[in-house]
């Protein structure tokens, strides 16, 4: 190819945020995953927001989302007006480069709400200061129209309005219920703090204790643990759940990745418990069960990705002392402090490390002989057709890690045919496929023995590599792929249910998935033309049979095994249909599991028949 002067281009303005924005937002989606772009432009907007009230200016922040155009109003400082536009339009400008204006912000780049203007096919901003209004618009990063300052008697602060741009973001929707866990999480951060979304309120008292009781999905075996001091607070308590549990955040920031702050804790929570018993026990021991939050606030941040979800910062700020001595001498001087008061909590805390203990021990042969079991089974030629990439893989650059990881994903299937279609029809640098074989076993109320005794579980387990906890985790995304008949909607219930009973945090962090694939396709051609409509659910059939009157072919899919692996590429790539699985507050997971999973009672048996009633009302 030819190489000369015409292939040197210099993009004006915003052009690069248009042309690259998954440099800026991540992955860009529909919306039906939390990590979705626009709900990285919704965060940008509201961090601002947050930054005004962590400076003391501002206690409320009212955002309303209707028809996809959002809209998010403090009551800060509000933008100076004369360089209103070029905070918003010019990249690398900012105030938050200055300390002094900006001390322990979320952001520090100067980058954040200019990617939204440019991804925005409407963006308004306007300004209060002082009793003075200045309001300018944009359409995909171009200037508008810019008003002249007028006087106003509006209360002083920032207004942002956008619309993402629907040639961005094709197809895509909010959803509420990832907004409003979003707010609920800033609201935990920032205790003083209200925000309120289409006019519901979001705001919190006691911080990472409101978290945890809002989180926690099983009883705590001891009163939930809250400690705070400047610029740190964790919250903690123990469960009969396996695995662990922890959420972190970098100023009022979710790192939903963890980072530098979060590995320092959970060394420092297990260290500190260890030390007080005095007996050299097991990390694992001790954080097996464990539910934890930690919160710090750190001078000028440093992310391992744009999206701000995992801290790499190594010190508290350019004079400070690193980020795992600081947390370490939090923890060990107040953890120990309550250890040696509260008598009872230790005892309890005790007894569920012994037990973990015990339990662990017990599993020790069964697991020499599951891993004698998957070296016999080959599980990369059997089981797994893996991806060539993972975050993990010693040929991916250190800066390459989280874009792979974000991208990466996994398929459960069922059967031979299916596995085979969806192996065909992947992305195998980042899509992996796990093939099942049959039923799994029921494992509610089993213990984790089972795990390694049972080959398929066991298996599953190292595929994702998270015998150890979720730091391994080798997919963003576990897709749960499964016809949409009886037997397959059976076989995703096993799934989740393994995956509830011992892995419960992949749920709660977002990382399990439902994979939606059509159940009709609805086809017609005409002078040779061909015209396909892909339906997923009744209703889309009988308006594709409309479309494409008269007597269009219409074939029932009744397996993923009879999609053709071409036709299948359309539902595993750019357009495809994945449900989030999520837990609802308050859902307590093994009443759930019980419910669903346990004994077949007569208040099931009732449940059942009562819905299958209203099933053929509809009908």
């Amino acid at each position: 190819m030819s190489y000369s002067e015409e292939n040197i281009v210099t993009l004006e303005g915003l052009d690069h945020v248009r042309m690259r924005p998954g440099m800026y937002i991540g992955k860009l989606g529909d919306g039906s995953a939390d990590d979705d772009g626009i709900y990285v432009l919704l965060k940008e907007v509201i961090d601002n927001s947050i930054d005004e009230f962590r400076m003391k200016s501002g206690n409320r922040i009212d955002i309303t989302i209707e028809d996809n155009y959002v809209t998010v109003r403090d009551y800060g400082r509000g933008i100076p007006l004369g360089k209103m536009v070029d905070a918003v339009s010019i990249m690398n400008t900012g105030g938050k480069f200055d300390n002094r204006s900006f001390h322990k912000s979320v952001g520090l780049n100067g980058v954040g709400t200019k990617a939204v203007n440019a991804l925005s096919e409407r963006f308004i901003v306007s300004s209060v200061r002082e009793g003075q209004k200045k309001t300018a618009e944009f359409s995909k990063g171009k200037l508008v129209k810019e008003y002249p300052v007028e006087p106003t008697s509006e209360k002083s602060g920032t207004m942002v309005q956008f619309l993402p741009d629907a040639s961005i973001f094709p197809n895509y929707a909010f959803s509420m219920p990832l907004v409003e866990n979003r707010l609920r999480n800033y609201a935990y951060l920032n205790s003083g703090l209200t925000l309120t979304l289409n006019g519901e309120k979001f705001a919190s008292a006691d911080g990472l204790l409101d978290l945890l009781k809002e989180n926690i999905s099983t009883d705590p075996l001891y009163p939930i643990v809250h400690l705070k001091n400047e610029d740190i607070e964790i919250a903690f308590t123990h469960t009969n759940q396996y695995g662990e549990e922890f959420y972190s955040f970098v100023n009022g920031q979710h790192t939903s990745q963890g980072g530098t702050h979060q590995s320092a804790f959970r060394e420092a929570i297990a260290r500190v418990i260890r030390d007080f018993y005095g007996k050299n026990q097991e990390f694992s021991d001790i954080r097996n069960g464990i539910v934890a939050a930690i919160s710090i606030n750190v001078e000028e941040p440093v992310f391992e990705s744009q999206t701000k979800i995992k801290l790499g910062s190594k010190d508290m700020g350019p004079e400070g002392p690193s980020v795992q001595k600081f947390v370490l001498d939090f923890v060990t001087r107040e953890v120990d402090n309550l250890l040696h008061r509260d008598k009872e909590m230790a005892e309890v805390l005790q007894h569920k490390i012994l037990q973990n203990e015990r339990e662990r021990k017990a599993m020790a042969g069964v697991s020499k002989l599951a891993r004698e079991q998957q070296r016999r089974a080959n599980i990369h030629n059997d089981k797994l057709r893996d991806c060539r990439f993972h975050f993990n893989d010693t040929r991916v650059k250190d800066e390459q890690k989280n874009e792979y990881m974000e991208q990466s994903s996994i398929f459960i299937t069922e059967g031979d045919s299916a596995s085979g279609t969806i192996t065909k029809s992947r992305d195998t640098n980042f899509q992996a496929v796990f093939g099942l074989r049959g039923k799994p076993l029921n494992s509610y109320g089993k213990s984790k023995k089972v795990v390694y005794e049972n080959q398929e579980f066991f298996l599953l387990q190292n595929a994702l590599n998270i015998e150890d906890g979720l730091d391994g985790l080798r997919y963003n995304k576990i897709i749960i792929a499964t016809d949409a008949d009886v037997d397959g909607m059976h076989i995703r219930l096993l799934a989740l249910t393994f995956f509830l009973q011992f892995f419960p945090e992949l749920v709660k962090k977002g990382h399990i998935y439902i994979l939606q694939t059509p159940l009709f396709r609805v086809r017609k051609t005409t002078q040779k033309v061909t015209t396909t409509r892909y339906c997923y659910t009744e209703e889309e059939r009988v308006a594709a049979i409309k479309e494409l009157t008269p007597n269009p072919e219409i074939t029932r899919f009744k397996g993923l095994g009879e999609i053709s692996s071409d036709e299948f590429k359309d539902f595993i790539g750019d357009g495809m249909r994945l449900d989030q699985v999520i837990l609802r507050k308050g859902d307590m997971i093994q009443d759930v599991l019980g419910f669903y999973m346990g004994a077949n009672t007569q208040y099931r048996q009732d449940f059942i028949v009562q819905n299958l009633t209203v099933q053929e009302d509809m009908l």
